[in-house]
């Protein structure tokens, strides 16, 4: 697994991977918050992970969510 992200709470690093999800692309939430117990109390960023040959594609729809996978219009 490969980190494509760090965000300062489990939440965002949650929305980020619903915008993954939206686009097939399979991740995982990494942080140190005892589960999602103490949100606010991470040691380190929450981190999104994904298999190595997702990164490209992850790392485009996290660039630009709502247009990631949409053609810019003449």
């Amino acid at each position: 697994m490969v980190s494509v992200g760090a965000y300062p709470t489990r939440s965002d690093a949650e929305l980020a991977q619903s915008a993954l999800a939206a686009a097939g692309i399979a991740s995982v939430v990494q942080s140190d918050d005892a589960g999602g117990a103490y949100p606010f109390d991470l040691t380190g960023a929450a981190r999104l992970l994904v298999d190595e040959m997702d990164v490209d594609a992850a790392r485009a729809v996290l660039s630009n969510p709502l247009d990631a996978d949409r053609k810019e219009q003449p």
